[in-house]
């Protein structure tokens, strides 16, 4: 008698394009990251809307409907020179410029009353090794701003702390595509590499329960 084990569930959430961009990166890459088949994994991406509250909406729609055991958010950071696993997401929106919708909300609660923050479930220090190991650069990142990308963030935690402990989920930031940065001097990675890091953070989350007690802190 063969015994069969269920492939691990992963769910890559990535945005629309917003601040005037004609595209978005991050669902760029977890669209590519989830169309080739990963050994013991079954992976799904769905685009979110840059937009407060409705991204969340969307959010849990996904996962209601794919059943996820790892979720990994994504959204691009630009400006930075590297795939940035996030540590913890803040209870709080400020908005530098509007969402898509128009909304600039400014120091409001994303769960009214909820925890001032939560730290990702996914194994930070791990992740960053493995996809420095397939040669592209990495590091833990102790802020994931306050517009959408944490919106979503934080809403993704709180549903796993509230609803889904089961569930292991959290927030990687990326930087620009090449093709966002022909007119400026900004670092850049192509999608395609995007996506093999964002495959490398799925497998290591599905294999790794206890994180690398390693180094990766920050000065400031």
């Amino acid at each position: 008698m063969t015994s069969t084990t269920a492939p691990t569930r992963v769910l890559f959430t990535g945005f629309a394009p917003f601040g005037g961009e004609a595209t978005n990166p991050s669902w760029q890459a977890v669209r590519a990251a989830a169309a080739a088949p990963l050994a013991g994994l079954a992976l799904h991406a769905v685009e979110l809307p840059c937009v407060y509250g409705a991204a969340l909406t969307a959010l849990r729609t996904a996962i209601d409907a794919t059943c996820p055991d790892i979720v990994v958010s994504v959204g691009q950071a630009g400006g930075r020179p590297d795939i940035t696993v996030e540590r913890v997401a803040l209870n709080v929106d400020d908005a530098r410029i509007p969402d898509n919708a128009g909304a600039e909300p400014i120091d409001e609660p994303i769960v009214p009353g909820g925890p001032a923050a939560y730290f990702s479930t996914l194994p930070l220090k791990a992740c960053v090794a493995a996809v420095r190991a397939a040669g592209l650069p990495a590091s833990v990142s102790n802020t994931a701003g306050t517009f959408v990308c944490n919106h979503v963030f934080y809403g993704l935690a709180h549903l796993i702390a509230t609803e889904l402990p089961h569930v292991r989920g959290g927030f990687v930031h990326i930087p620009y595509a090449p093709e966002q940065v022909t007119d400026r001097a900004q670092p850049s990675l192509p999608v395609d590499a995007v996506a093999t890091a964002l495959r490398e953070i799925a497998a290591t989350t599905a294999r790794t329960r206890t994180d690398l007690r390693v180094a990766e802190g920050a000065t400031h």
